[in-house]
């Protein structure tokens, strides 16, 4: 229900915002084209004007330029900044069809571990705190299992290997959702806490920041990991609260502060080593992760003397119908979003709240990064544009560079996981899903603001 709605809102708004543009605005006269047709970089041709001696004399829009054609005539085009319809629909696809192979592999290893009792095995490890926060699973149930590979592989970074986990844990906890068109309890608070993007390492950002040639790619790590580890706090408390579930059970508690524990000595131990040895380790933590699970799946396999590739292939068979079920799920949200971009709504929502921080006498240094937070939650790529694009314009050591940094680090793409995941197992009523990641996603942003004021204000 929610979703539908603001996918409708998403859709009438670009429309909307768009049309003025195109009736009020000299520079705007190709919006609709570029909603449409339009691809990213492309140059949209506006109008020609006689040459001025000064640019001064005809103030541009942003991304708007002009360029002498004639010995008396100049050219007003602008930079398409987003795709259009139909190339987003390209987009969507293709992204499906290249998480097949992924969903394929790894979906197959999940199904040589279930058979070969793995997954179980790992249930009971984890079953003290997740039968607390998820009291509606049974006990050893295998969803627990998939869930913890899920967690442990964002905790990680590792995104590709996250992605097959949790949508096989969305399917298990779908195997005992009572209303099977309805989000269940299990189902929020696993998409919360899963969206939540908990990273102990953003190694894409800081190899990010070392391409810009920051002075100190590393100086984000702290705040981002601040940053991301209060937005899974919230997404839990946020969730409980909504579902009746004590946070402050001595079981909770002390795994809880056995991960910030964790946290803290790997803070610890990263600020020894400089930037070049921390992507080393990064590397090799996160691939000797994928490579220990392969070893151990297939070594239980030959314990317990199962068929192991045709394990393999029954899982990886259902890898490949899982990719092409949540085309149409991609396809509906990409292009929505990339409505919402193309039409310049993003943009006046920025400029809005930098006009109002004016007028209130409040600082707004903070607003020039904002453009990433706003985009996070709907597409990963955009967001990671933004951040790229923001190093450029500001440099990667300014305020503006390193908040986009750590906002980036600081969320997942809420919108896209809502999208694939409920999509997966056809999931239509979303319940308080939207808006709990949508806070979670907010006291997010908000403490990463506050931890860039606090290191680099």
């Amino acid at each position: 229900m929610a979703l539908s709605r603001i996918w409708s809102a998403f859709i009438i708004i670009a429309i909307i915002t768009a049309s003025v543009k195109t009736f009020f605005s000299v520079n705007d006269k190709a919006v609709f084209t570029a909603m449409v047709t339009g691809k990213s970089g492309d140059t949209i041709r506006i109008k020609t004007v006689p040459f001025l001696s000064s640019i001064n004399e005809m103030p541009l829009d942003k991304g708007v330029q002009m360029v002498r054609v004639g010995e008396d005539k100049q050219m007003i085009y602008k930079i398409q900044t987003s795709d259009g319809i139909l190339e987003t629909c390209q987009t969507a696809v293709t992204l499906c069809l290249k998480l097949i192979g992924f969903l394929t592999l790894f979906m197959g290893f999940l199904s040589i571990a279930e058979k070969a009792g793995g997954i179980r095995f790992l249930s009971r490890i984890i079953g003290p705190f997740f039968t607390r926060i998820f009291p509606d699973i049974p006990k050893g149930h295998p969803a627990m299992g998939h869930m913890m590979m899920n967690f442990s592989a964002n905790l990680l970074g590792l995104d590709n290997a996250a992605t097959p986990f949790g949508l096989r844990a969305m399917e298990s906890l779908q195997e005992i959702n009572p209303n099977k068109t309805v989000a269940s309890n299990p189902q929020i608070m696993f998409l919360c806490l899963h969206a939540s993007g908990m990273t102990l390492v953003p190694v894409s950002i800081i190899a990010i920041r070392s391409a810009a040639k920051a002075a100190n790619p590393m100086d984000i790590f702290i705040p981002c990991m601040i940053a991301t580890f209060v937005a899974t706090i919230a997404s839990m408390m946020i969730v409980s609260f909504k579902q009746k579930i004590n946070v402050f059970q001595p079981v909770i508690l002390a795994w809880i502060l056995g991960i910030s524990a964790l946290i803290a000595a790997l803070v610890l131990y990263i600020r020894t080593l400089d930037t070049e040895a921390v992507q080393v380790f990064s590397g090799a933590l996160t691939s000797g992760l994928i490579l220990m699970i392969f070893f151990c799946i297939v070594l239980g396999g030959i314990y317990k003397k199962i068929e192991i590739f045709d394990g393999f292939i029954e899982g990886a068979k259902g890898g490949f119908d899982t990719a092409v079920r949540i085309i149409p799920y991609m396809v509906g949200m990409l292009v929505a979003i990339s409505m919402l971009r193309s039409s310049g709504a993003f943009d006046a929502l920025i400029g809005s709240i930098k006009s109002l921080l004016v007028m209130c006498g409040s600082d707004t240094k903070f607003v020039d990064a904002m453009p990433t937070a706003l985009i996070k939650p709907f597409s990963g790529g955009g967001a990671r544009g933004m951040m790229v694009d923001t190093m450029k314009t500001f440099g990667p050591d300014s305020f503006a560079g390193r908040l986009s940094c750590i906002l980036q680090g600081s969320s997942d793409t809420t919108f896209y996981v809502i999208a694939v995941y409920y999509g997966c197992v056809s999931i239509k009523d979303t319940r308080y899903t939207i808006w709990s990641m949508l806070l979670a996603d907010l006291i997010g942003v908000s403490t990463a603001v506050g931890m860039a004021y606090l290191f680099f204000g």
